[in-house]
């Protein structure tokens, strides 16, 4: 374990190399949770879902840079949410949008329950593994208009999984209960960028725009872009991100 990572020793593993399910999606976020958790010590079991978002060049780049991370095991789940659409990534009739919303609105990008039915495909799969952790880059200060990425949610969900599934509800002591670690959600988007760095995350490779194009190359205008390209320069890091223009 790293030095820096050991300021997360409250979420190391309970036993070595135990496994953990991480919910990833290639973007900058995901990546910088599962080098984390890699440099704790778990055996990481990666997750990423298709859900019919816009993005979907996000999944090609998942799949690189778990293979390029080594992780014991890269699943990807097909789920069409696209059916049900209500959001700007699963619903083609409504534009992502290019200019910031309102404080503490939600905004047009949040995916109904979108969290919630991944976080339980992870609780699942941890479950049949024999593994009692889960991980998601859930950010409360930079997504703040988004339900299913506060800290009260995160606990909510954990309080679910122990009394939803058998292992929850055999546990003997805390030991044997789930955990579902958000470990970047209080941190700013530099702050996540510096932590990446540190542990090597190679964010060229990640894809965190709304509608990057099939290249992955993005966009540069929609608010994922923003807080990304932001987060850079206030990390005095220069930005890696591929872009579809040069106007960045």
């Amino acid at each position: 374990m790293s030095s820096l990572s050991a300021a997360f020793q409250n979420i190391a593993p309970r036993k070595p190399n135990a496994p953990a399910v991480i919910l990833f999606s290639g973007g900058l976020d995901s990546s910088t949770i599962l080098a984390l958790a890699k440099d704790l010590g778990y055996a990481p079991y990666v997750l990423s879902v298709g859900y019919g978002q816009r993005h979907s060049s996000e999944l090609a780049a998942a799949k690189h840079i778990a293979k390029k991370m080594g992780v014991v095991r890269h699943e990807v789940v097909n789920l069409d949410l696209t059916r049900f659409g209500g959001s700007a990534l699963t619903d083609s009739s409504i534009d992502v949008p290019i200019t910031p919303g309102k404080d503490q609105e939600i905004p047009v990008t949040y995916v109904p329950a979108r969290n919630t039915i991944l976080l339980s495909l992870a609780l699942g799969w941890a479950e049949s593994l024999g593994g009692l952790d889960i991980f998601y880059g859930a950010n409360a200060v930079d997504y703040s208009g988004y339900p299913d990425c506060r800290p009260e949610y995160v606990a909510s969900f954990e309080a679910m999984a122990n009394l939803a599934t058998k292992a929850g509800v055999e546990a003997i002591n805390d030991e044997n209960r789930f955990r579902v670690h958000a470990p970047i959600i209080s941190m700013s988007k530099a702050e996540i960028i510096q932590l990446g760095t540190t542990l090597g995350v190679d964010y060229s490779q990640t894809v965190s725009c709304y509608q990057a194009n099939d290249l992955g190359e993005a966009c540069g205008e929609c608010e994922s872009c923003r807080l990304r390209h932001a987060g850079f320069k206030q990390a005095n890091l220069s930005d890696p991100t591929r872009y579809q223009t040069s106007s960045n």
